[in-house]
């Protein structure tokens, strides 16, 4: 495929074929190597082909290979004409990131850390199919219905959580008679789990600050740790995803298709409309299940500090679809915005954005691998110019998890993360290899190319201290 430069950090696969629209690539010369090494330019060209999507399909710096739509990628459809597409949001329905900061000192915590860590690990379960007592399913109804609002009711956290949480912890168009009854029954035990996986807890130590008004309106202060939390909405979502494939490809085939992973429905059809309802239960659940293990962290930190304050700074979906007003051609449209493995990246100004933060942008949280710095930037209005406000959502595989379990050993990432000073505690070895760094591309790489590119610009890095992974 032709492949056209058309910045350090921009590249553009030509509209030819059938092709509705070009590709544009957010990369540095490093990063486009890692995408040519798997199948993602394939993927996002394939996405370019798709009915109704509108100005260009987007790879973004940490864009790797997915299912249908490649991890990294972004596209939008036309309310009336376009598709919605469970390959183009991921089986893990929101999973996405929230960052607490705290009052606690960092010399204050290490004292404790070893502690505080263990006590988080009991409180919180984590690892694959891991649960809690079921809830009733009446319950998770309601959760479904309400995401993270439920959990603020029961009262285990603020309205201000809400506030500063994407769409308010709750997605409107969410109808639990859209999810199917197995899906119900697998999100019954892991409400309030963290899951397995990329998915982890997290105390970090703010090791760099870029922009010092933002940090400071962000609330990043250099002498007290943060939190991040970084999980989804677990065997639910994956059961909503894996139920509307297998129903649009029954309603739909395949044959028109450029990849049959990219089976899709009308967004206007009945079945494109029960998509999107379900994947709102899902996106809900996900918020409420983060906002439920923020709950189990306050509690943890208030035994060991009994005057600890932890606010939520942002919490962002990182898989999904939302109908969303952009201009396009300089006409205002509105659109279906698939972000696989994207953040929203919104600039000052927009409704969608916390008061808090309206006159500066949305915060941009941008998690690392396994003990590499994670990072706060701030959405531009570029981002939404040019990327439908979107950027990276974290550093992106280069490696299969089976390739990093037969090339890397537990010894080694043990002393790479002693080295560094992690702490490190979770129920999987497995885990400790399928995450390990060099499984991953280079972070820092993927967020300067943001930066640079000016869909995200950096406001602070944040390096890892204690590490809980499922």
């Amino acid at each position: 495929m032709e492949l056209k430069k058309i910045s350090d950090f921009e590249w553009e696969i030509p509209k030819i074929g059938n092709m509705k629209v070009p590709v544009t690539i957010y990369a540095s010369e490093k990063l486009l190597e890692d995408m040519k090494n798997d199948n993602t330019l394939k993927q996002i060209q394939n996405v370019s082909m798709l009915q109704g999507i509108v100005k260009k399909a987007i790879a973004l710096p940490d864009a790797h290979q997915g299912y249908g739509f490649p991890i990294g990628g972004v596209a939008a459809f036309d309310i009336e004409k376009g598709i919605i597409s469970p390959g183009g949001v991921g089986y893990d329905i929101n999973c996405g990131v929230r960052l607490l900061t705290t009052n606690i000192p960092l010399n204050e915590f290490l004292k404790k850390r070893k502690e505080i860590l263990h006590d988080i690990f009991r409180a919180i379960p984590s690892g694959v199919g891991m649960g809690r007592d079921a809830h009733p399913k009446e319950e998770i109804i309601e959760v479904m219905k309400k995401g993270a609002e439920w959990v603020i009711e029961k009262g285990m956290g603020t309205k201000e959580d809400l506030l500063h949480t994407e769409e308010n912890g709750r997605m409107k168009n969410a109808n639990p008679k859209d999810v199917s009854q197995k899906a119900i029954a697998r999100g019954l035990p892991q409400l309030g789990t963290l899951g397995a996986g990329n998915h982890f807890l997290e105390i970090e130590k703010i090791d760099k600050i870029y922009d010092e008004k933002i940090a400071k309106e962000f609330g990043l202060d250099k002498e007290n740790i943060t939190i991040m939390i970084h999980c989804g909405s677990r065997g639910l979502g994956h059961q909503i995803a894996s139920d509307y494939i297998r129903l649009m490809e029954k309603k739909y085939g395949f044959s028109n298709l450029p990849d049959r992973e990219l089976i899709n429905a009308p967004i206007n059809s009945e079945l494109g409309q029960k998509y999107l309802s379900a994947m709102n239960c899902a996106v809900n659940f996900a918020f409420a299940n983060r906002q439920m293990i923020m709950h189990y962290v306050r509690n943890v930190f208030k035994k060991f500090f009994p005057k600890s304050e932890i606010s939520l700074i942002y919490d962002v979906c990182h898989n999904i679809a939302k109908i969303e007003e952009h201009k396009v051609n300089g006409k205002q449209m509105t659109l279906c915005v698939h972000r696989k493995g994207a953040t929203r990246s919104f600039g000052p100004g927009r409704k969608e954005i916390p008061e808090k933060y309206r006159e500066i942008g949305q915060p941009v949280l941008i998690p690392g691998s396994m003990g590499t710095a994670s990072y706060v930037l701030v959405g531009t209005t570029k981002a939404e110019e040019v990327s439908f406000g979107s950027t990276a959502h974290g550093a992106g595989r280069v490696e299969s998890r089976a390739k990093a379990k037969r090339e890397l050993t537990i010894e080694k990432i043990e002393n790479e993360l002693k080295q560094k000073d992690v702490l490190l505690e979770t129920l999987s070895k497995k885990a400790i290899l399928e995450e390990a760094p060099e499984a991953y591309k280079d972070v820092d790489e993927v967020v300067r190319v943001s930066h640079e590119a000016g869909i995200g610009n950096l406001v602070a890095r944040l390096i890892p201290i204690a590490v809980m992974k499922g």
